[in-house]
C-alpha cells in the first residue's frame, strides 16, 4: 500500500452550528472534483459526525476555527477535523478513526474511508477547470483591445516596470 498522501483539500470554518452543513457541501464539492461522486454520501456524513461533534464542544461564547482536510492516500480518503476543542463521535469510535493530540496544540480528529474497490489515491485524476468567462465579461462580447503603452504605463506607476 502506498501511503503517500496523493491529493489534499481543506476548508477553514468557524466552530459554529452552521460549518456541519458548510462541511457537507465542502466535501461534496472536493469529491464532484476528484470524481469519487460514489463516496460523497458517506464522505459528508462522516465529515458532518466529525464536524459536529467538534461544534457540541465549543465554546459558544469564544468559537474557535476548524480545519477541515480530505485527504487521497493509498486506498483511502481521510476526512480530518483539527481544532482546539474536538471529541471523537461514538457512532466513529469503532473502526479506522482515531483523535489525536498535536504537538502544536490543538486536537485532529480523522476517520479513513476506503476507496471504491480496485481504486488508489494515485488512480484519481486531479481537477480539469476550464476558462470560463464571468456574466458580465460575455454580455460585452469579444475581448477589449489593450493597448500594450497603456500597460506599460500602468505598470510604471505601480513600480513594476523601472522604464517609462
Amino acid at each position: 500500500m502506498n501511503a503517500q498522501t496523493e491529493q489534499v483539500d481543506d476548508l477553514r470554518l468557524v466552530a459554529l452550528p452552521t460549518a456541519v452543513n458548510v462541511a457537507d457541501m465542502f466535501v461534496r464539492f472536493s469529491l464532484g472534483e476528484w470524481r469519487l461522486r460514489a463516496m460523497q454520501d458517506e464522505a459528508a456524513q462522516t465529515a458532518r459526525r466529525l464536524v459536529g461533534a467538534a461544534v457540541d464542544v465549543a465554546d459558544r461564547q469564544a468559537p474557535g476555527l476548524l480545519l477541515v482536510r480530505l485527504r487521497l492516500s493509498g486506498s483511502h480518503l481521510v476526512v480530518e477535523v483539527e481544532g482546539n476543542r474536538l471529541a471523537l463521535p461514538p457512532e466513529l469510535a469503532s473502526g479506522r478513526a482515531g483523535l489525536v493530540d498535536l504537538t502544536a496544540g490543538g486536537h485532529l480528529a480523522w476517520c479513513e474511508l476506503p476507496l471504491p474497490s480496485g481504486m488508489n489515491a494515485s488512480a484519481v485524476p486531479l481537477p480539469r477547470r476550464e476558462p470560463r468567462r464571468s456574466p458580465a465579461a460575455e454580455q460585452m462580447g469579444d475581448e477589449p483591445d489593450v493597448d500594450p503603452e497603456v500597460i506599460q504605463r500602468i505598470l510604471y506607476g505601480l513600480g513594476g516596470n523601472p522604464t517609462p
